[in-house]
């Protein structure tokens, strides 16, 4: 696509003292008869003196303002956008397949944000430009996607040509994953608005008489996920709490039913059970999930919904090979006849959890006894 520069001023603030900034600038140019915009908090102030110095730009400006560093600062006439949805071109770098709905870091002028690829629009061949439907995208590939972002980001569309439509996703704040360019902001990003609720999850949750958590199960399939969630349940329940179990087995007969066991499929079940938990701990409730949820990357965007010293990660730990002896639903036997594909510990991996705050081995004790364990932690 061709790109018609354009000569709007950008810039990154690295210091303000009152009303002296120090700006990075990104493009264009500003002179002393211009107006600056800060673009996240939409103050405005006028230039009185400009001069460069180790490369920056030192300016005063009519009155003190009161800025995050890092914020993009324009001319007051050209004024970028400012939202968290976009369309995006982007080429993926890494060995590692993009999955829709995985979260990455986004790196953008040098703004952080969290960034989830929601709708994986096409891929992009790059001999013929065809567009080509797509459900994963590998090494050297482009395509064009809808991402979201934890908070609003400021920037212009590739159309522009400006730097300010240049972003990275990395993983964590590190490993570049890929490189992009914004086409355009999402239209219901500018229609959809938090709505301030009279009722919240403390009200909720002292109605209840306790405190909510999200106790997040992971393992093996035939570890003992459900049969140690099952009991917890009714242990909470005797205890006069209220709580749920979300079951990866029952979930897939409605909520996500339409989904299979690839990898793309696995991170989109474990991303939707991760925000109905969210809810449900909204609503004041003892959430308790039990999904094998194989992706150490899901399990940790499921912890970032969360506040700190709500998610309880329960590694539910059993040897391929036990795993494999118990078999309940004959399904490693499939795996064995060659009737099953996509199967965690054989052809889709499983990644061990780091630190979870509880490890049960369902090797060395039984299930009564790893449910007791999680609700003494509870306790605790």
């Amino acid at each position: 696509m061709a790109k018609d520069k354009s000569s709007a001023f950008r810039a990154r603030l690295l210091s303000v003292a009152g009303n002296s900034l120090t700006l990075e600038v990104l493009d264009g140019k500003v002179s002393s008869a211009d107006e600056l915009l800060f673009c996240s908090s939409s103050q405005t102030r006028k230039v009185l003196s400009l001069r460069e110095y180790d490369g920056h730009i030192l300016a005063e400006v009519s009155s003190a303002v009161e800025v995050q560093i890092g914020e993009i600062v324009a001319g007051a006439t050209q004024r970028p956008e400012c939202v968290d949805q976009i369309e995006a071109e982007i080429l993926w770098l890494s060995a590692q397949d993009m999955l829709p709905g995985r979260s990455y870091s986004l790196v953008c002028a040098g703004q952080l944000v969290d960034a989830t690829v929601t709708k994986l629009k096409y891929k992009v061949e790059e001999a013929s430009a065809k567009h080509i439907a797509a459900n994963s995208i590998a090494h050297g590939e482009t395509f064009i996607g809808n991402l979201s972002l934890s908070r609003k980001i400021v920037f212009d569309p590739i159309s522009t040509g400006l730097k300010t439509s240049q972003f990275e996703l990395r993983n964590g704040d590190t490993e570049v994953l890929a490189k992009g360019e914004i086409r355009h902001s999402l239209r219901r990003a500018s229609n959809v608005y938090w709505q301030t609720l009279a009722i919240d999850k403390a009200a909720r949750s002292k109605l209840k008489h306790q405190t909510p958590k999200m106790i997040w199960l992971t393992g093996l399939s035939a570890s003992g996920k459900s049969t140690i969630a099952n009991i917890v349940e009714k242990k909470l329940l005797v205890m006069g709490r209220h709580a749920y179990l979300l079951d990866g087995d029952n979930v897939r007969h409605g909520l996500n039913k339409d989904l299979g066991f690839t990898a793309a499929d696995r991170v989109e079940n474990i991303r939707r059970i991760a925000e109905t938990s969210k809810l449900m701990l909204d609503a004041g409730l003892i959430v308790i999930t039990s999904f094998i949820s194989p992706f150490r990357d899901e399990r940790r965007m499921a912890r970032s919904l969360f506040e700190e010293g709500e998610f309880i990660e329960v590694h539910i730990d059993a040897s391929l090979a036990v795993c494999e002896e118990r078999d309940p639903k004959g399904l490693y036997k499939k795996v064995r006849q060659g009737a099953l594909s996509n199967f965690t510990g054989f052809d889709s991996p499983y990644d061990i959890p780091e630190n979870p705050e509880i490890k049960i081995d369902t090797e060395a004790i039984c299930a009564e006894d790893a449910a007791a364990r999680i609700i003494d932690y509870l306790k605790e």
